[in-house]
Formats: structure tokens, C-alpha cells, sequence
């Protein structure tokens, strides 16, 4: 056999770490992930799981490559700015490149009500990489009434935070914001910048939370927060926190996800 298709040689380097092992490594070649948002904190999620040895990939966005995303977005080049590029089909391409044994779906679309659910019927985890608390709360929901592990990050100016929500284990994440900011309180890179390796970091330690999750290894609830600008790190143990009154995982209220679409 040809070192591309062996397994044994590709991926020796993390089946070596006892804690994931051939087990874990097989679980990984067997998981399916959605990716939600392939811009800054996607691209380097979608390029760290395709090289891990996960087994599908969904990457869902419906923006396309620019100038201004070059600095922190991963799986992206000039030529690709310049094309304007959907960025669901370039990050599939360059998934293609980098292993060939990753099954990879590109979905040019925005998540919305009308979408989340068949997106996320048959994946083992979501992952949110978005920009904004409105399709935060969408995903919530959706893996809410699903059942589905999740992972919330967000990364802004040279800071983050990120925290694995496990259905009916953790709180979720309307336990700790039962509502979201006004969209012009959000704080977002277009209006308050964002530096590379803080997107890069936050997304690292998402896609290792996917990782677990797959080799069932997770256990949820812990927020982490990061600001690389000050060295500061902090860690939140939040597993006990979930709230009886909470409106979605307590009250099973899916407000996100079952709004009637507007007219």
C-alpha cells in the first residue's frame, strides 16, 4: 500500500497519543461534522478536521472571498479574492487537497430556520463559526431539540471564547444569554477588528473539542475565554449551571428555530 492510502502512516503522529488511540482515530474516520461558516474561525476548523482524518465534512456559507479576509482566513489565497470565490467551494477544494479520504459537502447558503434542520440531520457534531448571536441561537436550538453536540465560539478584536454544549448534560447556551445583543451592540470584526491569531487559536481549540466529542472523549460546560492581546485565560466550569427555567433546554421552547418565516 502507498503511503496516501495508509492510514497507519498518515495519521501515526495522533493515534500515538494514547488518550485518542486507533479507537478514537476510527471514530474520527467515521464522524460527520457541520460546519457552520467558513470564513475566519471556519476555514482553520474545516483545515485542522480534514488533516485530523474526519470522515465528512459539511461546510455551509454563502459569502465568497475577499481582500479583507486574507489576514486570518486559512484556506484562502489571492487568486481567490480576485475570483471572488464562494468560499464553500474553495474550502471544499482545498479539503480535496489535503486528504482525499475526506468526504466533503459544500452548501453555498445562508443558515437559516428553513434549512438547519435537514443541514444537520445526520451529523455527529455542529460546529459554530459565525459572526453573529442570531444564528448562534438558530444552532442552539436546532441541536437543542436534537439532541447534538455543539460547540459556540467566538473570536473579536484579539480575544474569544469558546465551550462544548452537550444536550441534557451542559447548559445551553440560552442558560447563560437568554437573549441576544441588539444587532448593533454586537461587537464584530467588521466594526472592532479581529487579528489572525486569535481567530486561529479560538478555532484550534474548537476544532480539538470536536475531536473529543467524536472519540468520545468531552465532557462540556467548561467556557473558555481568551485574550491573546493580554495573556489572559480564563477558564469557566459552567457544567452545573444549567437552568430548569431556561426557555429552550429547560422549557423545550424553540423560539430560533420555529419562527415562522417572515412574508
Amino acid at each position: 500500500m502507498d503511503e496516501k492510502n495508509n492510514p497507519d502512516a498518515r495519521y501515526i503522529r495522533q493515534v500515538t497519543f494514547a488518550e485518542l488511540g486507533e479507537g478514537g482515530q476510527a471514530a474520527l474516520e467515521a464522524g460527520r461534522v457541520l460546519v457552520v461558516g467558513a470564513g475566519g474561525l471556519g476555514s482553520w476548523m474545516i483545515e485542522l478536521l480534514a488533516r485530523a482524518g474526519v470522515g465528512m465534512l459539511r461546510i455551509v456559507d454563502d459569502d465568497r472571498v475577499d481582500w479583507t479576509n486574507l489576514h486570518r482566513q486559512a484556506m484562502y489565497d489571492e487568486a481567490h479574492a480576485a475570483a471572488r470565490t464562494p468560499k464553500a467551494a474553495a474550502a471544499a477544494a482545498r479539503v480535496g487537497r489535503i486528504n482525499s479520504h475526506c468526504r466533503v459537502e459544500a452548501v453555498e447558503a445562508r443558515v437559516t430556520a428553513a434549512n438547519v434542520a435537514p443541514l444537520a440531520a445526520d451529523a455527529d457534531v455542529i460546529l459554530d463559526a459565525t459572526d453573529n448571536f442570531a444564528t448562534r441561537f438558530l444552532l442552539n436550538d436546532v441541536a437543542v431539540k436534537a439532541g447534538k453536540p455543539w460547540v459556540f465560539t467566538g473570536a473579536v478584536r484579539a480575544e474569544g471564547q469558546t465551550m462544548t454544549i452537550l444536550p441534557g448534560r451542559t447548559p445551553c447556551l440560552r442558560c447563560l444569554y437568554e437573549d441576544p445583543p441588539p444587532p448593533d451592540r454586537e461587537v464584530r470584526a467588521a466594526t472592532h477588528g479581529v487579528l489572525g491569531p486569535a481567530v486561529a487559536a479560538l478555532a484550534s481549540v474548537a476544532a480539538c473539542e470536536a475531536v473529543k466529542l467524536l472519540a468520545g472523549a468531552a465532557t462540556g460546560g467548561l467556557l473558555l475565554r481568551v485574550d491573546l492581546w493580554t495573556g489572559a485565560v480564563r477558564s469557566l466550569d459552567l457544567s452545573n449551571a444549567r437552568r430548569a427555567d431556561c426557555p429552550c433546554c429547560g422549557e423545550r421552547n424553540f423560539h430560533f428555530f420555529e419562527r415562522a418565516p417572515a412574508n
